[in-house]
């Protein structure tokens, strides 16, 4: 991405948008006027020449399927902002190219995750972030206004939804429909979610993990948990810090974990390399890890998901908790990849468990087949 593009997003997201850069987000409860029979006929032939697009926004990553093409975008949901003397923002980097930047700027520059737990925190910034990557499918033609299909977390309240949607129609955004995004998990992962038997899926996304039953196109239950696979991450880096006095960042416990970690007490012997500061010296120092410590670490992350399965069977009506007990669970997203998760999740609640192919693309796969079949979108849209 060239500088002079990257400094000018904010910018062009306050001249396009509903209120001026720096002064605030406009009242999300005040609702636009109803278009006219001519703005819906110049945005339905504006319809014919975009590309329509289903987007995951998640945490860590953003991922966008376009229509006909399949996944075309997989970036970090990172941008690096630079503030001047003045209090103006201006972005230097998006996506991937901020993620080196990740606890290495100066004081003048700051990495932005604009969702947390499945929320926007920052809602210019993740305009800026939509904006960019509609761009990079579109160009810079700026009458070229794409249909977005986009997940949002079960149980999300209107104003969190209307955050979402204001987001994707000031990025150039026409229409914008959301769908849960525990459903779009199951349909990527093929599970049938259009028969009355229930399936229990668990999305262990980077800021949450949510525990849904889906049947009939719908969730009947289901419940969030705090933390997610970046919860793990703290759990490592909690446990370096008492057990072995070594301050470690969050890309430093996740690389471990992804490297070596594993959920399974009883995994196969291996050893690795921790390294950080020193919190008695005050020096750089690295200290030997096993797997089977890890698993020890990690375990106060896992406890809350096993848990949280536990409390969404008990919700669920008898008839669907005995088609689970049939099912098992099925293991979704970037923190399903963890060795030995299945087997630990397993072992806690009784259930058989199956890792989806490719499990962190599960909820992209998902909103993507939605975009492409009309009528299964009609069925599992909310708004």
């Amino acid at each position: 991405m060239t500088a002079p593009l990257a400094k000018t997003l904010f910018s062009e997201v306050a001249e396009g948008g509903r209120w001026p850069l720096n002064s605030g987000s406009p009242s999300l409860l005040s609702l636009p006027l109803p278009p006219s029979p001519e703005s819906r006929m110049f945005s339905a032939v504006l319809g014919l020449f975009s590309q329509d697009v289903a987007v995951d926004l998640g945490t860590a990553r953003t991922r966008v399927h376009q229509r006909g093409l399949g996944l075309v975008c997989d970036q970090a949901t990172l941008l690096s902002v630079q503030t001047d003397v003045r209090g103006r923002r201006s972005v230097v980097a998006i996506g991937d190219d901020a993620l080196p930047m990740l606890g290495r700027t100066p004081q003048d520059h700051e990495v932005v995750a604009p969702i947390a737990g499945g929320r926007i925190t920052d809602f210019e910034a993740c305009e800026a972030l939509l904006l960019q990557l509609i761009r990079e499918i579109h160009g810079r033609n700026r009458w070229m206004r794409p249909r977005m299909v986009v997940a949002v977390p079960h149980g999300a309240t209107p104003m969190e939804t209307r955050a979402i949607r204001d987001s994707c129609e000031s990025a150039g955004a026409r229409e914008v429909q959301l769908v849960p995004r525990p459903v779009a998990a199951a349909v990527g992962a093929e599970l049938p979610v259009e028969c009355a038997a229930g399936h229990l899926v668990v999305d262990i996304g980077a800021g949450i993990t949510e525990v849904s039953v889906v049947a009939l196109h719908g969730v009947v239950s289901g419940c969030v948990v705090p933390g997610g696979s970046g919860g793990l991450d703290a759990s490592l880096a909690k446990w370096l810090g008492r057990e072995r006095a070594l301050l470690v960042g969050s890309e430093t416990a996740r690389r471990l974990k992804e490297t070596l970690g594993s959920a399974d007490v009883e995994a196969e012997p291996a050893t690795g390399e921790a390294r950080g500061r020193c919190l008695r010296a005050g020096v750089p120092r690295s200290v030997a890890i096993t797997r089977r410590e890890i698993a020890q670490a990690l375990t106060p992350g896992i406890t809350p998901i096993a848990d949280a399965i536990r409390r969404t069977l008990e919700q669920a009506p008898p008839e669907l908790a005995s088609d689970i007990v049939d099912n098992g669970m099925v293991l979704v997203g970037g923190g399903a990849v963890l060795d030995g998760l299945d087997r630990t999740l397993s072992h806690a609640t009784g259930l058989a468990v199956v890792v989806a192919d490719d499990p962190a693309l599960a909820v992209a796969r998902g909103v993507g087949r939605m975009l492409d079949e009309p009528d299964l979108l009609a069925q599992v849209a909310t708004a």
